[in-house]
């Protein structure tokens, strides 16, 4: 499956599984009619004073259009004049507040649609409970009645019943509940493919799994609560822009108060129920009414593209990611090295090379592993052999160690990184102060300069030489990095091959930096001192060893294909298992971010064009002076008036597809950014009302609404 990224936060994908899954998500409708009736029942429900005090800027509406009800009634009751006009005016106070919960019901409603297809998919299950594991018995039990460190047993046609650990066998599991993709994954005890998922299905052969978490906490039920938005809170960006407007409101009540005083000064009377009308027209009612909807549809992106975000706040911290780390293995290259070359040391024979490093690689399920046992068969005719009658002792390749290897039939044959070879032929001869090979350093630089990782093979204590593994850069990354670059973004790329072949790739992808033989612990190491620089950090992994480096991350999403210990420590989780999706989450995050100061901007800019727009008309009469600024020339001031709060009700429901899908994402600097903000949404925000608000003038005059 090739991947290429290209520009303006799109991947085009060579594959038609999961990148065609992705793109249909994304294209799918933003407004689909079952969810916009439930939105509008909902819109309703929101209405309670409870819900409505999340929201300061609305509960205010709210507030005041409870308060022009009661003085209408007592104005009807005492046979008020100009009913008509004040029945308008809280018709459309109420259809603000209305507007304003419909626009985060249909943002919730696109989340509990996504729920409700999850939900299709948990089925009441049965589970073999082991009773004793040595003889593989078993009892039928609930899945339901599964506690923490039970042990069930799951054969090729049964659902797994709850989330755990394969602690025994290899099968094929149908994940397709889970992540939409109908190819089955392997799943298998021992490594960091062992996490398995309740609601999947196994396909074929059989596996041991331990229960490792209780009905209710399972991962599917946290997918259902987080697309629900059941456990959302506000994130400490959404906290300050709160406060903000709520000081904004003060601001405005504050100029309210002062406007009978002008009124009376100038020997003229303004009606309370106009005075209510401004203020809700001058208050950022715009960015107040979306603010939920553009959180929650942020998260609803990530979500369409199969990847779950634990918190808003994760998303938000996506969106100001200043160093990304990716791992060179499937982000960076195509992710199957080939083994290209032997190349021996010169006392050593090839064909011997090449019989030692198929041998370590016979039972190297890795594309590495199996590339080397081919090129053995197609260079020298050295034909694999059945390992069970060897009775070989396989050495498996760990992060520490930085080796693999076999012990057969008297034979100690090691392959992998020049340095930990050497380091172990050292240990093995007793010969602590041993030299580095001169042909191996020339062969392995040779190799490093070239691009490629070269992998040592010894035997009993004896260098051999150099497999070549050839690594493959992705089409079109280098392209994408330098749109990060331009963001102000660096890029490291994280691998455990030495500091020759890093430097070698790195300058080919062209990423800003490199961490070369890397550990968990260098990483942990890297993303801390990112971190003391007042930095955000963002990175992938799937193993247990990432899962501190994860927790740590600003950013850290897990693979679901990998361990749980990894998907616990992660703030967001890869349905998809793609690493080169880290970049794509960092793009909707700003995209995230963008929208919220795009529509902000406009909300402020609205406020203040209203200003100018309605004043001078409300109060020509008063003052004559005002005439010069009336450049709206609306009928009269209760025109004004109307048109205004009409104005302010349907701007908020023109701007629910745009905080719904958010504004378009182009990488570019903050300063450009800025001024494109500024001059699409600040000049858009000052232009819009005195047009929106004439045209609605000339209609309630032509039909003698004011």
């Amino acid at each position: 499956m090739t991947k290429m990224v290209l520009s303006r936060g799109v991947i085009a994908t060579g594959d038609s599984g999961g990148g065609a899954r992705r793109a249909r998500r994304t294209r799918s409708s933003i407004f689909d009619r079952a969810i916009l009736a439930d939105a509008l029942v909902e819109s309703f429900h929101k209405l309670h004073p409870r819900r409505l005090a999340r929201n300061p800027v609305m509960f205010v509406v709210a507030v005041v259009a409870a308060l022009a009800t009661v003085l209408f009634i007592r104005d009807l009751a005492d046979g008020g004049a100009n009913l008509l006009f004040s029945v308008q005016i809280i018709a459309w106070l109420w259809i603000t507040v209305l507007f304003a919960n419909f626009a985060e019901a249909v943002a919730e409603g696109r989340g509990r649609a996504q729920a409700a297809s999850l939900r299709k998919t948990r089925t009441e299950a049965s589970a073999k409970l082991m009773t004793d594991v040595a003889t593989r018995a078993w009892r039928q039990v609930s899945a339901l009645d599964l506690k923490l460190g039970d042990v069930v047993l799951v054969e090729a046609g049964d659902l797994i019943p709850g989330d755990g650990e394969v602690i025994e066998g290899v099968a094929s599991v149908n994940e397709a509940a889970i992540t939409g993709e109908s190819a089955p994954v392997i799943r298998e005890s021992g490594g960091d493919r062992s996490a398995v998922t309740g609601g999947t299905q196994v396909i074929s052969d059989w596996i041991k799994v331990r229960i490792t978490a209780a009905a209710g906490s399972t991962f599917l039920d946290r997918m259902i609560a987080l697309v629900e938005g059941a456990v959302r809170q506000k994130t400490p960006n959404e906290i300050a822009l709160n406060v903000l407007l709520a000081g904004m409101t003060l601001i405005f009540v504050l100029a309210i108060v002062t406007i009978p005083s002008f009124a009376t000064y100038a020997q003229g009377t303004v009606p309370v129920i106009a005075l209510i009308a401004l203020f809700v027209t001058l208050i950022p009612t715009t960015i107040g009414a979306l603010l939920s909807a553009i959180g929650i549809a942020g998260m609803d992106r990530l979500v369409r593209f199969n990847v779950l975000a634990m918190s808003g706040r994760a998303v938000e911290a996506a969106g100001d990611v200043d160093t990304l780390l990716l791992d060179k293995t499937g982000t960076i290259t195509l992710g199957n090295r080939q083994a290209t070359e032997f190349i021996p040391l010169p006392s050593v024979d090839a064909r011997d090379l090449a019989d030692a490093a198929q041998l370590s690689s016979l039972a190297d399920e890795t594309p590495e592993g199996r590339s080397i046992v081919v090129l053995a068969k197609e260079t020298y005719g050295i034909r694999g052999r059945k390992m069970a009658p060897l009775h070989a002792h396989l050495v498996p390749f760990t992060a520490q160690t930085r080796m693999s290897g076999i012990d057969i039939e008297g034979q100690e044959i090691r392959k992998g990184a020049a340095d930990a070879v050497v380091n172990y032929v050292r240990s093995t001869t007793g010969n602590r102060y041993m030299p580095t090979p001169r042909a191996l350093q020339e062969i392995v630089e040779r190799v490093a300069k070239s691009g490629g990782t070269p992998l040592a093979v010894a035997r009993n204590g004896q260098i051999l030489g150099v497999v070549h593994l050839k690594d493959i850069v992705k089409g079109g990354i280098n392209e994408r990095f330098g749109e990060l670059r331009r963001m102000g973004i660096r890029t490291v790329m994280v691998t455990g091959d030495n500091p020759l072949t890093a430097a070698a790739i790195a300058a080919e992808a062209g990423v800003d930096d490199f961490l070369a033989e890397a550990t968990p612990e260098a990483k942990l190491k890297l993303i801390r001192n990112e971190q003391a620089q007042g930095k955000l950090v963002a990175m992938c992994g799937d193993g247990t060893n990432d899962a501190p480096a994860l927790a740590q991350a600003d950013v850290g999403v897990a693979m679901n294909t990998g361990t749980m210990a990894a998907r616990e420590a992660g703030n967001m989780i890869d349905l998809d298992s793609d690493p080169t999706k880290l970049i794509e989450i960092v793009a909707i995050g700003k995209q995230l971010l963008m929208t919220r100061g795009a529509l902000t901007t406009f909300s402020i800019a609205n406020d203040v064009a209203k200003y100018f727009a309605i004043i001078p008309a409300m109060f020509v009469a008063f003052y004559p002076q005002l005439q010069a600024l009336n450049v709206m020339r609306l009928a009269n001031p209760e025109s004004a008036i109307l048109s205004a709060i009409i104005f302010n009700a349907l701007i908020i429901i023109a701007l629910i597809p745009l905080a719904l899908r958010g504004v378009r994402y182009r990488p570019s600097g903050a300063a450009a950014l800025l001024r494109r903000n500024l001059l699409i949404y600040g000049l858009g925000g000052i232009i819009v009302p005195f047009v929106g608000i004439k045209l609605i003038d000339l209609v309630i005059s032509a039909i003698g609404l004011a």
